[in-house]
């Protein structure tokens, strides 16, 4: 077989998928994108629709340290592609980025859909070929895996297609309703293809608020504060930010930041506490000071407002999750508004996960990302067994995966093994 002949489908058309396209689109393949979704890079975009957040302008080392158990499976594709080299392809399409105040990296114009538009034409410029409303439905029961067979249901009825090799990048199990509805899972599994269960990641969490904060705080943003939580080894994470409170309990970046931990502590233990710092650039000691300051005539509340200048919502979660016997005692109270436990009992469910942990192992693949058991089917994403919090590292991951998985398969096209699956 001619290597102009070799064919490749990719199966989804998010990030990652669409990064296997463009790496394969260099060589002497043709390339074919299929996705359920009427158009691919749905869930790309509503990631965006609040500015994109392409990358993080972190050093190499503690970026790669943000994919926790999994670095040492997510540096192979680092090496492919890095945050430097996403913005250098960002600049290649005319989307200049910058970095932002956390260390963030945006397109200038903020949004999704310019980039996207700008990759779309580059890759069908290039002979890529994008096949909409292609449901793919998985291989028969009592068949093997293979990349020669691929069946589909489209608005046309069920069609075929035989391909020398397959990227599935068909995402994780959140946001369904824009195409990532881990649908896939079954039919791996029922193939003997070793995949962990989804689990929500970079999610909100439930807390047994009263009626009475509910009522006045839900929607609120809780600003300028820390979160601390142990890990299941025992070791203790804290970062600074900002939550909102919501009707069943919190979400937003600080939480999505610790919501590995704190989910598995749930897992473990049936709860997690977040310990949280109401003042954290207020020394403890000048807390102590303000709070156990003679307070006369005044409410606590109003000493704390006057003192410390502690209100509104802040003040709320210390009459929330102080005990009475903390405000009888001033000093006792100024240690909880600086360690204040925030009592979380479970996750949001999957669905409303901004990412999913969980996935297709990394033990069922080799290193080029191929399954074992099915030679010449790739898998890239976030339907692998990973996970990374917001700031750009998911993203970054995501299509770095696309750039190892295209290597991979070229790898395999090279070798010669192509016709020998097809045969099979």
């Amino acid at each position: 077989m001619s290597p102009a002949a070799q064919r490749v489908a990719i199966i989804g058309g998010g990030p990652a998928g669409l990064m296997a396209a463009e790496s394969l689109s260099g060589h002497a393949v043709q390339v074919d994108v299929f996705d359920a979704m009427p158009s691919v890079g749905r869930k790309f975009l509503m990631a965006g629709r609040g500015g994109l957040n392409l990358t993080h302008s972190e050093p190499a080392g503690p970026f790669l340290a943000r994919y926790g158990a999994r670095a040492p499976q997510v540096a192979p594709w680092l090496e492919a592609l890095d945050a430097a080299g996403l913005r250098e392809w960002a600049h290649g399409l005319g989307i200049q980025t910058f970095v932002g105040s956390s260390g963030r990296v945006f397109p200038e114009e903020m949004k999704a859909a310019p980039l996207l538009r700008a990759w779309l034409a580059r890759l069908r410029a290039r002979g890529v070929r994008l096949h909409m409303r292609h449901r793919w439905l998985g291989w028969p029961a009592g068949s093997r895996p293979r990349a020669a067979a691929l069946r589909f249901d489209t608005p046309e009825g069920g069609q075929t297609y035989a391909a020398d090799a397959v990227v599935l990048a068909l995402g994780g199990g959140s946001w369904a309703r824009l195409g990532s509805d881990g649908a896939w899972m079954a039919g791996l599994r029922a193939h003997g293809i070793e995949v962990a269960p989804l689990r929500p990641a970079n999610c909100g969490f439930d807390v047994a608020w009263s009626d009475h904060f509910r009522e006045r705080n839900a929607g609120l943003p809780v600003k300028s504060v820390a979160m601390a939580c142990e890990t299941a080894a025992g070791e203790r994470l804290a970062r600074q930010g900002e939550f909102v409170i919501s009707e069943t309990g919190i979400e937003g970046s600080l939480v999505y930041a610790l919501s590995a931990p704190l989910r598995d502590r749930i897992e473990a233990a049936g709860e997690a506490t977040a310990m949280l710092d109401l003042l954290p650039d207020w020394p403890r000691e000048k807390v102590l000071a303000a709070v156990t300051h003679p307070r006369g005539a005044r409410s606590m509340s109003s000493h704390l407002q006057s003192r410390l200048g502690l209100k509104g919502v802040k003040a709320g979660l210390l009459r929330e999750c102080a005990t009475a016997e903390d405000f009888r005692d001033p000093a006792r109270l100024g240690l909880r508004i600086k360690a204040l436990p925030l009592i979380l009992t479970r996750p949001r469910p999957v669905d409303e996960a901004i990412s999913t942990a969980g996935g297709v192992s990394f033990d069922a693949l080799t290193p080029g990302l191929m399954l074992r058991s099915a030679p010449g089917v790739f898998c890239a994403g976030e339907m692998l067994d990973w996970e990374a919090p917001t700031g750009g590292y998911l993203l970054t991951a995501c299509m770095a995966s696309g750039v190892a998985a295209a290597s991979g398969v070229m790898d395999f096209l090279a070798a010669g093994q192509p016709g020998q699956e097809l045969d099979g």
